[in-house]
């Protein structure tokens, strides 16, 4: 995974079996057209983020994730379930900041709406 333009710190944070979920705001990086969805959720593999050459001076820090199967789910069905989005009409403002911490009820709802099966074993 890469985050916050291929900055390492905040993939630092992140230790072996934390789970992640992507919310992607739009169908591509920049562009107009909108998905409001959550689109991969997975868990960190072992191991600490590297760098990777991506060419032209961009040298982007990654980290290695057991993606897990799933379909993408639109978040608007999930708003007032999710408790770093219920009760807030500015839920979208924290997401911004590109990583941020969930909890694991959160995740788990975020993974049955995308059919994504998710188990203590997924995280090893």
């Amino acid at each position: 995974m890469q985050v916050c333009h291929g900055k390492g710190g905040p993939l630092k944070r992140i230790r072996p079996g934390d789970g992640v979920a992507y919310y992607s705001p739009a169908e591509t990086i920049g562009g107009d057209q909108p998905l409001k969805a959550f689109t991969a959720i997975g868990f960190a593999a072992a191991g600490v983020p590297y760098q990777v050459d991506m060419g032209n001076g961009f040298l982007p820090f990654r980290r290695d994730m057991n993606w897990q199967d799933a379909r993408a789910a639109p978040i608007q069905p999930l708003l007032d379930s999710l408790s770093f989005s219920r009760d807030k009409r500015n839920w979208g403002y924290q997401l911004r900041f590109g990583l941020i911490e969930i909890t694991a009820g959160d995740l788990h709802l975020i993974g049955a709406a995308m059919g994504a099966s998710l188990t203590a074993a997924d995280a090893a």
